[in-house]
C-alpha cells in the first residue's frame, strides 16, 4: 500500500525478490509494479523535455535513441544475469516506453502511410507479432530481453498502420472490442487482487475453470469503476487539474499511513491468540533469520582456535545447520567458517561446465567453488568439511565425484542430507489456526525416493548424516508441531525453534529434546 501510493512498488518488489520470497501469485498488489514504472516515466520524461527542448528536435531524438540502445542492451544482458532487477526497474524498461515516444514523435510530425497495401501488410505483421508473443512466450522466456522487441514493436506497428480500410482496424473497431479497451485499465487493476485473494482463501488450489470465472468477474467490476471513477475523473468539467492533484494527495495520505500501520502491527497480529501469535512470528521475515549468521561467517579465518574447525559449504540448508549450531549453543565448541552456493545451481565441487548443462540459470559463481583460493585454503585447514544441501535429483549423480574432489584436499568430509516436513501452507494456518499442524504431514513420494537413493549411494563411501531421520518419526512421517512450537515455516527450512531442536539432537544427544 505504501509503495503503490508513492509510485515505487516496482522497487519494493525488486528488493523483496529472492529465494525466500513469497510467491508472486500471493501478492495482491504485485501488478502495480508496472504502474510505478509508468509513473516514474511520466515524472522524468517531461523533465527531460524541459531540459533539452532548446536543443531542437534532432538533438532530442538523438539523445533518446542513445538512451534506447543503452537501455535495450542492458535489459538483454540483465535478463540473463540480473533478471529480477531487469524485470522491475525503469532503466531496463525505459526502452519499451521509448518505442511509444518515437511513435508519438512520428505521428506528431508525419501523416500515416499513404499506401493502403503497405498499411495492410504492416498492421497484419504487428498483430501477428503480438499474437506470436502471447502464444510462444512463457515463464522461461528471458524478459525484457531482445524477445520483448516482438510485442512492443508489434504494438507500435499497430498504432502506426492500423488505419481505416485495413483489416486489423476493422477488427479492432468492433464495439465489443472497443468496450473491452475502454474498461481494460480498470480490469487490469481488478483482476489480479481477485485472483490472489481466491488463492489465499482456497489455499492455492484454484482450478482453471474458477480462474477463468474470476477473470470474467473482473469485467463487470471494471465497468463499474470505469463508469463511476475513471470517466468522471477524465471530465474536466467535473474534476479540474487542481482537483485531481488534491484527490491524489488525499489518497496518498490515507493509504500510506494505513500500510505503515499494517507493517508496524505485523499484519494486524492482534487478531490471533497469544499462543498463535508466538507461532506465527516464525513466518515474519524468515529469510533474515536463516541467512544472517551464515553470511557473517563467510570465508571466516579459523585464527588458531582450539575448537573443532568446521568448513561449512552449502545452500540455504547449510544456513539452517548454522543456526542449529548457534541455537543449541554448540558454537562454544565449534569454530565455523562458511561458503554459500546458490542452491539452484547445485552444491557440487565439480567442473562448472558440467553443472551448467543441467541448469537454465547462470551458475558462473561455481567457478569460485571449484578454484577459489581462499575456500580451498580453509578446506585444507579445517578439521572437518561439512556439505549441506537440499540435494536436487540431478546433483546426486555427481555427488561421488564431488566428494572425491574435496577429499583430495581434506579427507574428513561429512555430507548432510535434506529434510522435509511435507507441504506447509501458511495461509491454511491463517484460516484454520494451529490445528492444521496437530496432524501428521504426508511426505512427498519424490522426496522419499531421493532419500533412499542418497542412502544407497553415500553410506558406503562417506560419513552421511540424515537430518530428516534426526527430526522426523520415519522417512514417510513427520510432525511439524510438538505442542510447543513448529519446526519449519515452509516445509524444508527451520524456524529458530526447529534449529534449536536439531542442534540439540545433533550435538547433545542426551538432552531432553532427544
Amino acid at each position: 500500500l505504501v509503495a503503490a501510493s508513492t509510485f515505487s512498488s516496482n522497487i519494493l518488489f525488486w528488493q523483496e525478490s529472492g529465494y525466500f520470497d513469497t510467491a508472486a501469485e500471493l501478492k495482491p498488489l504485485l501488478h502495480t509494479w508496472s504502474l510505478a514504472v509508468e509513473e516514474q516515466y511520466y515524472i522524468l520524461f517531461p523533465l527531460f523535455l524541459i531540459l533539452t527542448w532548446r536543443l531542437g528536435l534532432k538533438w532530442i531524438l538523438s539523445l533518446l535513441a542513445i538512451t534506447f540502445l543503452v537501455s535495450l542492451g542492458v535489459a538483454h544482458w540483465g535478463a540473463f544475469n540480473m533478471p529480477s532487477a531487469t524485470f522491475y526497474l525503469l532503466p531496463t524498461r525505459g526502452w519499451e516506453l521509448l518505442i511509444g515516444v518515437f511513435t508519438a514523435f512520428y505521428l506528431k510530425h508525419n501523416d500515416h502511410l499513404k499506401s493502403n497495401h503497405l498499411n495492410q501488410i504492416l498492421s497484419l505483421l504487428g498483430f501477428g507479432l503480438i499474437v506470436y508473443a502471447i502464444v510462444t512466450f512463457d515463464d522461461s522466456t528471458p524478459f525484457p530481453s531482445l524477445y520483448a522487441l516482438i510485442p512492443t514493436f508489434g504494438t507500435a506497428l499497430l498504432i502506426l498502420t492500423a488505419v481505416p480500410k485495413t483489416f486489423i482496424q476493422k477488427i479492432l473497431s468492433y464495439s465489443p472490442i472497443v468496450g473491452i479497451g475502454l474498461i481494460s485499465y480498470s480490469a487490469y487493476l481488478w483482476h489480479y487482487p481477485i485472483l490472489v485473494f481466491a488463492r489465499h482463501r482456497l489455499l492455492g488450489e484454484v482450478s482453471d475453470f474458477l480462474l477463468i470465472a474470476l477473470c470474467l468477474s473482473s469485467f463487470p467490476m471494471a465497468y463499474f469503476s470505469w463508469r463511476w471513477v475513471e470517466k468522471p475523473f477524465r471530465d474536466k468539467k467535473i474534476f479540474t487539474r487542481k482537483g485531481i492533484f488534491s484527490y491524489s494527495l488525499i489518497g496518498i495520505l490515507i493509504f500510506s499511513p494505513l500500510g505503515l500501520n499494517l507493517i508496524s502491527s505485523n499484519g494486524a497480529m492482534n487478531r490471533f491468540s497469544k499462543f498463535e501469535q508466538k507461532i506465527f512470528t516464525n513466518f515474519i521475515d524468515p529469510a533474515d533469520y536463516v541467512m544472517d549468521r551464515f553470511s557473517k561467517i563467510h570465508l571466516k579465518d579459523f585464527d588458531g582456535t582450539k575448537n573443532k574447525k568446521v568448513m561449512l559449504i552449502g545452500d540455504s540448508h547449510a544456513e539452517d545447520l548454522t543456526n542449529a549450531i548457534y541455537e543449541s549453543n554448540a558454537i562454544k565448541e565449534i569454530s565455523l567458517s562458511s561458503y554459500y552456493i546458490f542452491g539452484k545451481c547445485g552444491v557440487l565441487m565439480i567442473e562448472p561446465e558440467v553443472i551448467k548443462k543441467h541448469q537454465t540459470q547462470d551458475c558462473s559463481k561455481l567457478n569460485n567453488f571449484y578454484t577459489h583460493p581462499k575456500l580451498l585454503e580453509l578446506i585444507s585447514q579445517a578439521d572437518e568439511v561439512w556439505v549441506v544441501s537440499r540435494w536436487d535429483d540431478w546433483t546426486i549423480s555427481y555427488l561421488i565425484k564431488s566428494i572425491e574432489n574435496i577429499k583430495k584436499i581434506n579427507d574428513k568430509v561429512k555430507i548432510f542430507g535434506s529434510k522435509s516436513f511435507g507441504k506447509i501452507n501458511q495461509n491454511e494456518f491463517l484460516w484454520k489456526g494451529i490445528g492444521v499442524w496437530e496432524r501428521e504431514i504426508e511426505i512427498p513420494e519424490s522426496f522419499i525416493r531421493k532419500k533412499e537413493r542418497m542412502n544407497e549411494i553415500l553410506v558406503p563411501v562417506v560419513e552421511y548424516i540424515d537430518l530428516h531421520k534426526i527430526l522426523c518419526e520415519s522417512l514417510s512421517k513427520c510432525s511439524n508441531f510438538d505442542g510447543v512450537n513448529i519446526y519449519s515455516y515452509d516445509g524444508s527450512h527451520l524456524t529458530p525453534y526447529g534449529a534449536k531442536i536439531l542442534g540439540e539432537r545433533l550435538f547433545m544427544p542426551d538432552s531432553d529434546s532427544e
